[in-house]
């Protein structure tokens, strides 16, 4: 079965065209005339991307999408009537990963649509490659697991800093073993969420930065100045033990 298309757009001949035209090409195809009803469709049947004009009655675009990417990370192309840059801008501020202007070939739109479900299938496919090299790494990590005066018991489900027992939260118990299980290895917010929060949990990736936060205020010596987890700028996080 071909990848799963949400085409939303209000008038109705350009949304007929682009449908057709999706199917030709053996997509699944679904479309929304409405922000309200994007949103619910989305929701229901999770599409492999999303086509979204920005012009739409109630909610437009902009909302729709910034909505959107609270709740799943499926790619987003925008389609805009305005060739103001600004427009462009807001559009990938708020979450669009791609954008074409209105009036547009359809032939230069479906390869767009090849080129952003390729490049979706890649991500998953590396992030489920590492998912396995984790898992190996994993096994193999030596339990307690020490670094300096910070351990963690992970048989006992317990974390000592200076022989003095630490009370954390599940999630931040489960942000600290996986973290220094994955010991010197840059690890991105989404990986970090994927793995300590789960596949299905709806949030943003300012949950994991929360944490990182909290944890540091229990097992850094500076919190203000961290060297126990290390930000890597523009990647994500990186325990040095």
């Amino acid at each position: 079965m071909g990848a799963r298309v949400l085409v939303v757009e209000d008038e109705p001949t350009l949304r007929d065209t682009l449908e057709y035209n999706l199917t030709r090409q053996g997509y699944q195809v679904r479309t929304a005339a409405d922000g309200l009803s994007a949103l619910e469709m989305a929701r229901r049947e999770r599409p492999d991307l999303i086509v979204l004009d920005i012009m739409l009655p109630g909610l437009d675009g902009f909302e729709v999408c910034r909505i959107l990417r609270q709740e799943m990370s499926v790619p987003v192309l925008m389609l805009t009537a305005k060739t103001d840059e600004v427009d462009k801008v807001v559009g990938l501020e708020v979450g669009a990963d791609d954008y074409i202007t209105k009036p547009f070939s359809m032939r230069e739109l479906l390869a767009r649509i090849k080129a952003m479900l390729r490049r979706e299938r890649l991500i998953r496919e590396e992030l489920a490659a590492e998912h396995e090299r984790i898992e190996e790494r994993e096994e193999m990590a030596p339990r307690p697991l020490t670094f300096g005066d910070l351990t963690i018991d992970t048989a006992r489900g317990e974390v000592l800093c200076q022989g003095e027992p630490l009370h954390l939260k599940p999630k931040e118990y489960e942000l600290l073993v996986f973290l220094a299980r994955n010991r010197g290895i840059v690890l991105s917010r989404d990986l970090i969420m994927q793995r300590v929060w789960g596949w299905d949990y709806i949030g943003s990736s300012r949950t994991v930065d929360v944490h990182i936060r909290w944890l540091r205020q229990k097992i850094e010596p500076d919190p203000a100045h961290p060297t126990r987890i290390v930000t890597v700028r523009g990647m994500g996080y990186r325990f040095e033990g």
